[in-house]
């Protein structure tokens, strides 16, 4: 009888060359003894997520024994802390455990199975289905260092999806685009509908996720959904959407730095200034470090949003930057309208069809950021809580946008730029607004660029490169050494198109829309369907190592799609309106760029002193 051995139970330390083998990805076939056939030995960590043997049965196995520990572990937490006085039920329900709360181990053996007597060899030890790490001490001490990033709670979460999301400065344009009617609807539908995806991902990385076999990317799931090919996709369309985000950002925040020093200083050494900052920002290397920052950022948020709200109504636009940077060229008096404004009040393109979309581009570039979900999860200490931060900040962040679009829209019309802050008045007021806007750039940009990071670190250097982990001292200073390429790369690409809300509305169509909408769609109508196509007397068995299937193949998928129809056919649907969405929305963008650089459009460059606008 063969069984599945851990490389403690082979008796080798941690710098073991063979130990090193399977951190280095070469999953290899070990031996019991002589009268046994080799058997697959797994490090539980880069190894065993990219196992190709790895069965979906035996993903859900194990992710369902961590989420029943991880409950366990809260239970445990909130017993210590509910009466710790007035202040310890609060505590309780916004804090996840400590780091130094994990589920403790003991041996245990299952008495109806052969087990291993007084050392005596042909003998197996065999896992517990319902204790996985209760087989040896080297489980409970690999899960305690799996976990060890693991101390974001439900809180974190809910600042980190707030300061990622919440970019309330360019909803006025989408009312300035598509008009009060079409951009209340599709603001609330679309923030309705990003919920639906978090969720989804929340749903399958609950399903999927384990001390065992980690999911630490987007990508992830694919590789257990559909293939090594699909996870590879799926990572260069993450890291180059990361990529594209951070340099968008560093380009508005290098606008808001010129517009505040009133041009005494050349644009490129501002943009300079710019990535400089960003470099500092190599040195945070988990999210949590960020998510204390991003607390700042949701409050600071509030402050600028206050200042305008109040502002617009009294003071009313200020329409020089909306003149230089788009198609507008004649200052008149402020204008709105209910349906789509005509031609001669848009700013990016006269085709009211591709108009209309630019705004809905805005909208899911306002609410795009569901890609980072993964890696919130990946740090949450209890994931089960994740729904509470989600649903929070996109309720939150989707009454702040309603609001805050239609009552600026309503005394700043159509000079409602995606960079609200450049043209409201007095000058004194826009000085303010750009400082605390280019403050929440930066955090923003910092969270994007350390996920991003993140994506091309774990993909291309680790596991094509094979460079040292992440969390060891020499990962640490090859992020290090990356982190300022990755910067300076990022600052190229933002000087060379300087039309802030003609890239970002291209982004939005080509990634942000189907990262927010089409992929978490396809993700877990994927993993529902695969799920409700398991038989009765299938699936993975931790005795011996083996998974059972009945059938394979477009019957299986059939077989799921017809027991799941009633949820995963409205799925299919919902990613296929995402995928629609993402080739108008696309198209609208390109259509806007090519007027607005075109003739008769305004012609700038980036390369040089004076900044645009």
């Amino acid at each position: 009888m063969s069984i599945t051995m851990k490389a403690g139970q082979l008796g080798l330390s941690t710098d073991a060359p063979e130990l090193q083998e399977l951190q280095d990805g070469n999953l290899r076939q070990m031996s019991v003894d002589g009268n046994h056939p080799g058997l697959r030995q797994r490090l539980w960590g880069l190894a065993a997520r990219m196992d190709p043997t790895v069965t979906f049965e035996e993903y859900m196995f194990w992710a369902k024994i961590e989420r029943e520990m991880e409950a366990d572990e809260q239970k445990k937490y909130v017993e210590t802390v509910k009466n710790d006085g007035k202040l310890g039920g609060f505590k309780a329900y916004f804090l996840g455990a400590p780091k130094n709360v994990v589920t403790e181990v003991t041996p245990e053996v299952d008495p109806a199975a052969p087990t291993e007597k007084n050392g005596e060899a042909g003998k197996d030890l065999v896992l517990n289905p319902i204790a996985p790490s209760q087989t040896h001490d080297f489980d409970a001490e690999w899960r305690r260092a799996a976990r060890a990033l693991r101390t974001s709670g439900w809180v974190t979460v809910f600042y980190l999806v707030t300061t990622d999301i919440l970019g309330w400065g360019q909803t006025p344009y989408v009312f300035a685009n598509a008009g009060y009617n079409a951009a209340i609807g599709v603001f609330v539908l679309f923030g309705v509908a990003a919920l639906c995806s978090a969720l989804m991902i929340w749903q399958v990385f609950l399903g999927l996720d384990s001390s065992r076999f980690p999911v630490l990317s987007f990508g992830d799931p694919f590789f257990r959904l559909f293939g090594p090919k699909t996870r590879n996709m799926i990572n260069i369309m993450q890291a180059f959407q990361m990529f594209c985000t951070v340099a968008v950002i560093v380009q508005g925040n290098a606008q808001i730095m010129s517009q505040v020093n009133g041009g005494h200083i050349c644009y490129i050494v501002i943009a300079l200034i710019s990535v400089f900052i960003g470099i500092a920002s190599c040195g945070l290397r988990a999210l949590k470090e960020v998510g204390f920052l991003a607390n700042f950022a949701v409050w600071i948020n509030i402050v600028s949003f206050i200042i305008i709200l109040v502002c617009a109504p009294k003071y009313g636009p200020d329409p020089t930057y909306a003149l230089q940077t788009t198609l507008l060229k004649v200052a008149e008096p402020v204008k709105t309208f209910w349906g789509v404004p005509p031609p001669q009040y848009q700013q990016q393109t006269t085709d009211l069809f591709a108009a209309q979309f630019n705004g809905i581009d805005s909208i899911v570039y306002a609410y795009s950021g569901a890609l980072l979900f993964i890696a919130f999860l990946s740090e949450m200490r209890h994931p089960m809580d994740f729904w509470k931060g989600a649903l929070l900040a996109q309720i939150f962040i989707m009454v702040v946008y309603v609001i805050f679009g239609a009552v600026v829209y309503t005394y700043i019309g159509q000079y409602a730029v995606s960079t609200i802050s450049q043209v409201v008045k007095p000058y004194s007021v826009q000085v303010a607004s750009n400082i605390l806007a280019l403050v929440t750039g930066f955090l923003a940009v910092f969270m994007y660029f350390n996920v991003g990071m993140k994506v091309v670190y774990l993909h291309i250097c680790e596991e094509m490169l094979h460079m040292p982990p992440i969390h060891t001292k020499k990962g640490y200073l090859f992020w290090l050494i990356l982190g300022p390429m990755y910067w300076v790369v990022a600052w190229v690409f933002s000087m060379s198109v300087p039309n802030f809300a003609g890239i970002t509305g291209l982004i939005g169509g080509l990634f942000s829309l189907n990262f927010t909408y089409s992929i978490p769609a396809i993700m877990w109508v994927a993993f529902v369907i695969q799920k409700g196509a398991v038989l009765p007397g299938e699936g993975f068995d931790p005795y011996t190592g083996e998974t059972t299937r009945h059938d394979h193949g477009l019957k299986r998928w059939v077989r799921g799609v017809r027991k799941t129809w009633w949820y995963s056919i409205p799925g299919i649907l919902f990613a296929c309106g995402g995928l629609a969405s993402s080739g108008m929305g696309s198209w609208a963008a390109i259509q806007g760029l090519k007027q607005i650089f075109g003739p008769g459009g305004t012609i700038q460059t980036s390369w040089g002193c004076a900044g645009p606008g």
